[in-house]
């Protein structure tokens, strides 16, 4: 026996409808490439999703057929969002922090039809352009006044020539909820770049746990600014959970330095943001540099990479902000793990909490976890023992676009991440398997003495790499940025870590770098520095 319910697909054009319907005066707020401020209302984003999605059938982009975009965070890139998905094609954010190489590889691969970009990209797109065969239309994100006198792009487009040209009335179709949504591609440090083709029913799913009191806790009272990109990984959901609760949307643009950031913040009372680790250092340290506060801030969500517990007590103890430490990655839309705390966590003092809160946090419901030895056996709960990470949920990969064979073991996604799991479901990711320091046949967990390093007031960013050892096979290097006119030594950071972590754990040397480098997320690029420092010779082998 059936229940007598009505039958609705989950798609994106959905959340649109009801934005407009129930938040429709809500502000969107964009700091545009141009370099003013722009202000309209979720009511004037639907008005002109609609005439986009008529030129883009102007354009011959139809249903299936992919559209990409090489933008910032502003109002434009999230009237894509909306249009192409809701049209029933394919919305593809192309990351410009890749190197053109792979930007040309991913469009190709991709098949992308159209290209939308922001003026910043314009000698990027006019050196790819002849490298893009299935790119029929080229589309600069502007108005005519901003439009180049001359360009080596072959029939470039004005967007907003393109959108007057179109009214409004459009009524967005109804098809299958399993369609494909989005296209987002890992950053590929190892190997080409992998396609993950999401769906509008895993889209709007991931929508509603990540706005959930244990995961972003939002709300239309919300004013939320996502210093994480659109494109990268669709900006963890957030175009989709602001108009799913009908927030206020803050949109950064380019520039998202310290003192750019806190302009925003402060103007216009942001009461949430996420982002990587690195995004924040700046704003800390410029708050740090010229005693500024942030009173209207109330969460912030910290991913990508582990957040230093330096970083997660600086926030919390000086700014009273609420740090959500949370998991996830492009193949699980990415939210999956946040770090809210439980009712028995309300009696612990300030530094037990915070303890609790600098783990990866436990799932939301939809998603699932486990950890396995190398043979495939789970293993238990405990907070000590540590093993691959697997989760799976409806908004979790199933196979990478183009793909012949699924990566699922069992139906469960192997995240590549080597974690342990508490008797209360907190996640802390101990390593990547690729980073893991295996020294003497144990594991030694390279983010452990990272953040042991970060929280030196010396030390403004710490990475912790394998290099060969003779006796024990590996050992931990720590490579180490030092703040802007500071200095420590490396007898002074080894000693740092005496009593904070096992004594075989320390690391058995220091070398001092002018910039660690990172990659187009934000992330260490560890695999540059094992190979910078692959003979680095420790001292007493």
């Amino acid at each position: 026996m059936f229940g007598n319910m009505m039958e609705q697909p989950l798609l994106v054009s959905s959340l649109l409808r009801h934005v407009e319907r129930h938040h429709g005066t809500q502000e969107i707020v964009s700091r545009r490439i141009e370099g003013d401020i722009h202000r309209y209302t979720y009511r004037d984003m639907a008005h002109r999703a609609r005439q986009l999605a008529k030129a883009l059938h102007a354009l011959g982009v139809g249903a299936g057929e992919v559209a990409a975009t090489l933008a910032w965070n502003g109002y434009r890139h999230l009237e894509l969002y909306y249009a192409v998905s809701g049209t029933g094609a394919v919305l593809h954010t192309l990351n410009p922090r890749l190197h053109p190489d792979q930007i040309a590889w991913i469009a190709q691969h991709a098949e992308d039809k159209a290209l939308f970009f922001d003026l910043t990209f314009l000698p990027l797109v006019e050196s790819l352009a002849s490298r893009l065969p299935t790119v029929k239309a080229f589309v600069l994100l502007a108005a005519r006044t901003h439009m180049p006198s001359s360009t080596t792009i072959p029939d470039l487009l004005c967007y907003e020539e393109l959108l007057v040209a179109q009214d409004d009335r459009y009524e967005w179709p109804t098809f299958d909820e399993r369609t494909a949504s989005s296209l987002c591609y890992t950053s590929g440090t190892t190997g080409d770049p992998k396609g993950v083709l999401y769906s509008h029913r895993s889209t709007l799913l991931h929508a509603y746990g990540a706005a959930l009191p244990d995961a972003h806790k939002l709300s239309a009272c919300d004013v939320v600014l996502p210093v994480v990109p659109l494109f990268h990984v669709n900006a963890w959901g957030l175009p989709y959970t602001s108009s799913l609760v009908g927030a206020k949307l803050v949109m950064p643009g380019a520039n998202l330095d310290g003192a750019s950031l806190y302009e925003l913040f402060d103007t216009e009372q942001v009461s949430f943001t996420c982002g990587v680790p690195t995004v924040w250092q700046g704003l800390l340290t410029h708050m740090e540099q010229t005693g500024l506060r942030l009173p209207h801030l109330r969460r912030v969500g910290i991913g990508g990479s582990a957040c230093p517990p330096s970083m997660l007590a600086t926030f919390e103890r000086v700014h009273g902000v609420d740090v959500l430490h949370g998991w996830g990655m492009t193949e699980t839309s990415p939210f999956c793990a946040g770090s809210a705390l439980k009712s028995q966590h309300a009696g612990l003092d300030l530094d037990a909490r915070l303890a609790v809160k600098a783990k990866q946090g436990r799932v939301v419901f939809g998603v699932d976890i486990r950890i396995n030895n190398d043979e495939g056996r789970e293993l238990p709960w405990n907070g000590h023992t540590s093993g691959n990470l697997l989760v799976r949920g409806p908004w979790v990969l199933n196979r990478y676009y183009k793909g012949e064979q699924s990566p699922l073991r069992d139906g469960w996604f192997p995240t590549g991440d080597i974690a342990t799991i508490d008797a209360d479901g907190y996640i802390q990711i101990t390593d990547r398997s690729k980073d893991v320091i295996k020294s003497g046949g144990e594991w030694i967990g390279s983010i452990d003495l990272e953040n042991v390093a970060m929280a030196h007031p010396a030390v403004a960013m710490a990475a912790c790499i394998a290099v060969p050892h003779p006796k024990w096979d590996e050992r931990p290097l720590l490579v180490v940025q030092r703040k802007p006119g500071v200095e420590v030594s490396r007898e002074t950071l080894l000693a740092f870590y005496s009593g904070k972590v096992a004594k075989w754990w320390t690391p058995d040397d220091v070398v001092f770098v002018d910039q660690i480098p990172l990659g187009n997320t934000g992330k260490m690029l560890k695999s540059e520095l094992r190979e910078q420092f692959s003979n680095h010779q420790l001292p007493n082998p």
